[in-house]
């Protein structure tokens, strides 16, 4: 049995934690697939570059209201498609070599699973070699859910694992699911200029976003997509290309390609943990404890295999953590997830962090709102916005920053300074007056929102 001092399972936010402080150690990777885990390869980077190009056609075919006479001609897919994984499947085959360069790392391309508390069985092929380690760290990801009747079917069917590489925007292109993957990949192929129906199970889509949120972002989708909310899929049927679906209230829809967004499942399943003695959650989550160790003795877990937080920003914090835990056992650092912000790179973007004005609602807080829209500050007339908007919310009196969620043009960004001011203790009439707020920047949504509270 070969022996190392730390197996990382996964390469994704796993691979990243091990830098060159690991260079006095025997340290084993360990990815059955590409390097650079879900964000790298299908999810994170990728999309975003989908969506950004899916935005700038998107201003393209809005301009005219600005006074600019232009025409949206087309989004060349194929060139659009291979300017994004040319670059990602480099970057992913570089990380790979690098490891395999390495001095004190060994790279096992195949599929773990625990004979041990701290034994694993990896799977090469046709091969298999036995490995024991004093500290294993899990990092394997997830995957998307696929529900029984889309498997039941025997059809083929795409996730954001495959249909981001297909080679033409499908003609009808519809979507099982109403999530952030799901809002991010309809903007982009009906951008790329399919006809993009959706099937939700909620009344609204991006659930569990802010009320605000999810009703303005559904009320846009309406004039853009197909929606089907409230409903479920009950039967897919038909041929490749020619998919026929039926609803749970008896509609029936057809499409060329179906893709599936309705979620991931970590794939702590795979990994036979039970020999091991780890456990995991009702939803199959891996235990960990604040200082991201699992209920046995050296073995840690990281990002969607265990975290609360499906978000590379989330897995890459607790990299850090287990970095600096698995070589300073004495000293060990704890992951805060009290201020996780978030993203939906739609058209408008969304950005959000800490609670919904239901959460202050169910939680009996005593808050108050503050809201400003985009169309009230000069840089939202420039850009002639007139749906984009940010609202935060407050502990009445103390002026404590309960949530921020903004919808617009760089959301993502612009939800920095409520992160910083929520993370740091900064209240919101100290946040509204103290600093400078550069006008006319699109800044000022947040500024005016804060000051709204006061009103």
């Amino acid at each position: 049995m070969r022996h190392h001092d730390v197996v990382v399972i996964g390469a994704g936010s796993g691979n990243m934690m091990v830098d060159d402080s690991f260079a006095g150690l025997d340290v084993a990777i360990v990815e059955e697939r590409a390097f650079g885990g879900t964000c790298l390869n299908v999810g994170c980077i990728p999309s975003k570059m989908l969506a950004y190009t899916a935005e700038v056609a998107e201003v393209v075919r809005g301009a005219g209201p600005l006074g600019v006479d232009a025409t949206l001609r087309g989004m060349r897919w194929t060139d659009v498609r291979d300017r994004v994984f040319d670059r990602v499947d480099a970057d992913s085959v570089e990380g790979r070599a690098a490891r395999e360069d390495s001095d004190f790392v060994t790279v096992y391309s195949g599929h773990a699973r625990f004979v041990g508390p701290r034994s694993l069985q990896i799977e090469l092929g046709a091969e298999s070699v036995a490995v024991e380690a004093d500290q294993i760290v899990i990092a394997a990801g997830g995957r998307p859910t696929v529900p029984p009747p889309v498997l039941e079917s025997c059809l083929p069917f795409e996730t954001s694992d495959s249909i981001m590489r297909i080679d033409a925007p499908p003609r009808r292109l519809a979507v099982l699911g109403g999530g952030y993957i799901a809002a991010e990949l309809a903007e982009v192929f009906a951008a790329a200029g399919s006809d993009v129906v959706i099937i939700e199970q909620a009344e609204q889509l991006l659930g569990p976003q802010d009320e605000s949120i999810t009703g303005e972002y559904t009320e846009l989708a309406r004039h853009r997509f197909e929606l089907h909310l409230g409903r479920e899929l009950t039967q897919l049927e038909g041929e490749a290309g020619a998919l026929r679906l039926t609803l749970d209230d008896g509609t029936r829809l057809t499409a060329d390609t179906l893709l599936v967004a309705v979620g991931r499942t970590p794939n702590s399943d795979r990994l036979d943990l039970g020999a091991a003695g780890i456990s995991t959650h009702d939803d199959g989550r891996i235990v960990v404890d604040e200082y991201q160790r699992t209920d046995v003795e050296g073995v840690f877990a990281l990002g969607d295999s265990c975290a609360p937080y499906q978000l590379k920003h989330v897995a890459n914090r607790e990299a850090e953590v287990v970095a600096h835990n698995l070589r300073h056992p004495d000293d060990l650092i704890a992951t805060d997830l009290d201020v996780v912000p978030a993203a939906v790179f739609t058209n408008p973007q969304i950005a959000s962090v800490g609670a919904t004005e239901q959460d202050c609602r169910e939680a009996g807080a005593d808050y108050v709102v503050g809201t400003a829209r985009y169309a009230d500050v000069a840089y939202g007339w420039a850009m002639e916005d007139r749906t984009g908007f940010c609202k935060v919310l407050a502990e009445r009196g103390s002026g404590r920053l309960l949530g921020a969620h903004l919808m617009g043009p760089q959301a993502a960004t612009l939800i920095q300074p409520l992160v910083l001011a929520m993370t740091l203790g900064i209240d919101a009439r100290t946040l509204a007056k103290r600093p400078y707020w550069i006008h006319p920047a699109l800044t000022e949504v947040v500024s005016n929102a804060l000051l709204a509270l006061d009103d």
